[in-house]
């Protein structure tokens, strides 16, 4: 009976995590990617989020065989020069009743040195190392769509994207930016963990400035 009776309260409290939540991305020049779970405009709490042992084996494009090794607060592992992609839908268990379950699933890249998307939901640079960004939903151009930009010192503005889907990056100061943006589709959905009604996507990018 009090499994019972904590379940409710228990899915209750994943929701707001997995929507507070985000998967991002650092890399410092050519070394190990290092992947994060937790709340990217907040100072990382010491050894990592309290939810970071949800984020067990996200998937890097292209997939990789290399070993991912867990440190305090992220997962690091070794990967080719160049940007770096990964995607990962079981973050979290789907909550909510059955037939109207909700899921999220994470898209995170750091690097951008490509002017190109190739995740379900991405941000990408109009231009290679540049300073005005795309935001693309299955490689189509998402207009008025909301983007949060994170500086270095955590200051924190949302802009919205134009009617082509793009976005100017007010620069502040030199070091680590990171661009999250979200879609909610009501559509339903597969994913690893099964079939949801609701399918929330966060999407994040990181890139230093020096």
């Amino acid at each position: 009976m009090a499994i019972k009776k904590f379940a409710p309260l228990l899915l209750l409290v994943a929701a707001p995590a997995a929507q507070a939540h985000e998967v991002w991305i650092e890399r410092d020049g050519n070394g190990p990617a290092r992947i994060y779970l937790g709340e990217p405009a907040e100072v990382l709490p010491e050894g990592g989020d309290p939810e970071f042992g949800n984020l067990k084996a996200p998937k890097l494009l292209p997939a990789s065989s290399a070993a991912m090794t867990r440190k305090a607060g992220y997962l690091e592992v070794a990967v080719p020069a160049g940007d770096v992609r990964a995607h990962d839908d079981a973050v979290f268990t789907p909550w909510g009743a059955e037939g109207k379950k909700e899921g999220v699933a994470y898209y995170a890249r750091a690097g951008r040195s490509e002017a190109r998307a190739v995740m379900p939901l991405e941000i990408a640079p109009v231009a290679a190392g540049g300073t005005r960004f795309l935001l693309s939903r299955d490689g189509k151009p998402v207009a008025d769509a909301a983007v949060t930009v994170i500086t270095p010192d955590k200051w924190s503005k949302s802009i919205k994207t134009d009617a082509q889907g793009t976005f100017a990056l007010p620069v502040r100061e030199k070091g680590r930016y990171i661009l999250t943006a979200s879609q909610k589709d009501e559509g339903g959905a597969e994913t690893s963990l099964g079939k949801v009604a609701v399918l929330h996507r966060i999407a994040t990018t990181t890139f230093t400035i020096d």
